[in-house]
């Protein structure tokens, strides 16, 4: 049983979720499939946190439309980068709702909750209980005042809402006020005893430190109660009477999402879920990044012990963060290499990102993805060496041997290197070191570069055939080793591969125990490319559409356009503006834009032309002291002489103002 961490669907996926959990989760889950293990590979869209309601908010939308969007998008991006889930569904199905209150309900009849009364803050204009993130105030450890209700996302504090000064409600901007509740709390301190002894002193030896040191923190620290029920409006509702606008706690709901999905991959497929869940031989196996250990370590364990019949994890593999271009990837920022746009700039090169990200995954501590060194990786390693170790190899058959794989010795030493990869990598994989694994992959390539360079079958070929003929035997075997290898990790260039060379996907064990793959006489199809040089002009695009983003956040107002070319001091001295009062303001005939004012300049009393009608009425602009460019040339619009232009700005709802002094002054005073 294999699952990966729900992704939020408030919005796409990018390189950071990819890296931390998802392309490793693939292939261990490819890896254990060719192993000859029965496996369930389960993920699914999370739709009902705080975020889903903040990102409706701010688009007018209903949460609903959210997570019909973003769901779609999510899963087409898994699906066009290769990530072979037997199931992804979504926690807002009819099946979630019900698998998750049974849940609950097995719980409440057991006595496993309980029921406390506190205080919580709440929005009178809006009349509803206010969510950690729905509140804002001043942090009080950095002064930052525009911290959450649960952090602080510039000094990164964990916080409650009481703890923030002055705090705010995001649905009005009104002060909140503090009222009573009641909810549901499961007492975590009740299952310190059982955490410790299966985690701390059962899982030692073979956990990632990263994950067993934070564990042993929380337990440390002391465990509290913590509130399974919420009030709000979104969610899955609490299966209760009297508890109507409570919902469950989104990481009550969320991780119950594995069950409920298994559930549904099981009913089309003719399998038991039981087999999968509740079975002491099946092996439960969490990829998650490492903001997660806490709720699959100890808030689900603690719910599945206390419902009973559920397996415990066998290992939670959760992986550090992915830095972009030595920043941390914000969505909020847009900082970021979103999934779905990859495969758009770069059609059928999804091994690639494959490729960089695992061999740059961030399995013990964060790691960083750059451009440079994606395509260095791509051009060195998977042009340079794997491809052309490949196409060398088939070439030459074809030139040589009419595609047909030429005789070799069945026994020669060379033939171990193959074994030896196998076993390397399935050790690697088995023990979730994904870039061991992945080193030990290229290395076989390199291995062949190395020993076809050696043997020279293209000038063997001339005075002793029979040598060359076992080079380019034994190359075949090494090209159809990668071939079987690279599945996992390079599943549409293992596809390509498997059909240059004609054959079919074979289990893992066989690589591991067979001298021979391919055999003389079989013919291979033609030779074609696996990957191709990503030039430096893509690359740079990258690059400059990141440089793009990062002025964008500079800018107090992301809308405003971009500044006009530089000029200079003459220039601008040029440009006489005054201050002025409209003395008279009357439409223009047939425009229905236009208005015709009268103006004092201090100067001269001049006609103006302006189209403004769409903003102002012309009685409430007479007697208006406004600001106007006096040395602009004449000209004539519907046939009035127009001496000047008026200063004004565009306002949110897209009507003109006039840019004005502050206080009244007199016409005809010089601006600048």
């Amino acid at each position: 049983m294999i699952t990966a961490a729900l992704p939020y669907a408030n919005g796409p996926v990018h390189i950071g979720h990819l890296a931390g959990v998802y392309i490793p989760a693939d292939v261990y889950a490819r890896f254990q499939r060719r192993s000859g293990k029965d496996v369930a590979f389960i993920c699914g869209s999370d739709e009902h946190g705080i975020p889903i309601t903040i990102r409706a908010k701010k688009e007018g939308v209903t949460p609903q439309d959210i997570v019909d969007k973003y769901h779609e998008i999510i899963k087409k991006s898994f699906s066009d980068l290769g990530i072979s889930f037997d199931e992804y569904s979504r926690t807002t199905s009819a099946n979630h709702r019900e698998t998750s209150q049974d849940f609950f309900k097995v719980l409440y009849e057991k006595g496993k909750f309980t029921e406390e009364m506190s205080e919580q803050y709440f929005d009178e204009q809006a009349g509803e209980f206010l969510a950690d993130r729905y509140i804002v105030g001043t942090c009080p450890n950095c002064g930052n005042e525009n911290a959450y209700g649960d952090q602080c996302e510039k000094c990164g504090s964990t916080l409650s809402p009481s703890e923030l000064i002055n705090p705010k409600s995001m649905l009005s901007g009104n002060v909140p006020v503090l009222k009573e509740t009641k909810n549901w709390y499961l007492p975590l301190n009740e299952y310190e005893d059982f955490l410790n002894e299966w985690i701390i002193e059962g899982h030692k030896d073979d956990w990632k430190t990263n994950v067993y040191g934070q564990v042993k923190s929380w337990l440390n620290d002391g465990l509290k109660p913590r509130a399974m029920t919420r009030d709000l409006n979104w969610g899955v509702p609490v299966p209760l009477p009297g508890a109507e606008g409570k919902v469950l706690y989104v990481w009550f709901d969320a991780p119950i999402g594995y069950i409920s999905f298994t559930q549904e991959w099981a009913e089309k497929n003719g399998k038991d879920w039981k087999d999968y869940w509740q079975n002491e031989n099946s092996d439960l196996i969490h990829f998650i990044g490492k903001d997660n250990i806490v709720f699959h370590c100890i808030i689900f364990p603690s719910m599945m012990k206390a419902h009973g019949n559920y397996v415990m994890p066998k290992n939670v593999p959760a992986f550090e963060f992915l830095n972009l271009e030595n920043e941390k990837i914000s969505t909020s920022r847009n900082w970021a290499v979103w999934a779905h746009e990859y495969v758009e700039d770069f059609p059928g090169q999804q091994d690639v990102l494959r490729y960089a990200l695992l061999s740059s995954a961030p399995e013990t501590k964060d790691n960083n993805f750059t451009w440079k060194d994606f395509q260095t990786k791509n051009n060195s390693e998977l042009v340079g060496i794997f491809g052309n170790f490949i196409n060398r190899v088939a070439v030459l058959i074809h030139k040589y041997y009419k595609g047909i794989v030429p005789e070799g010795n069945n026994n020669a030493e060379e033939l171990n290197e193959i074994k030896k990869a196998a076993k390397e990598i399935g050790t690697f994989l088995d023990n979730f070191e994904f870039r061991n694994a992945l080193s030990a992959l290229m290395n076989l390539a390199r291995f062949g570069n190395q020993y076809l360079q050696t043997e020279e079958p293209w000038k063997t070929i001339k005075d002793n055939p029979e040598k060359a003929a076992n080079s380019l035997f034994i190359g075949a075997q090494i090209a159809v080793a990668l071939a079987q290898l690279s599945e996992p990790f390079m599943p549409f260039s293992s596809e390509k591969l498997l059909n240059m060379f004609n054959v079919q996907k074979t289990d893992w064990n066989d690589v591991e125990t067979k001298n021979i793959l391919i055999e003389t006489g079989h013919k291979i199809n033609e030779a074609s490319l696996l990957f191709s040089k990503i030039e430096d002009d893509v690359i740079e695009a990258q690059i400059q559409k990141l440089e793009n983003t990062k002025q964008n956040n500079k800018k107090t107002n992301p809308n405003a356009n971009p500044m006009k070319e530089q000029i200079q001091f003459d220039d601008f001295a040029k440009i006489d503006l005054r201050t002025a009062t409209i003395l008279t303001a009357e439409k223009v005939e047939k425009a229905d834009k236009l208005l015709k004012f009268t103006v004092d300049t201090g100067v001269d009393v001049r006609t103006v032309v302006s189209g403004v009608a769409e903003s102002f009425s012309p009685e409430e602009l007479v007697g208006k002291q406004v600001m106007i460019l006096l040395n602009l040339a004449p000209r004539k619009i519907r046939g009035i002489e127009s001496q000047g232009m008026f200063l004004l700005t565009t306002k949110p709802d897209g009507k003109l103002s006039f840019v004005t002094p502050d206080e009244t002054v007199e016409n005809g005073i010089e601006i600048g």
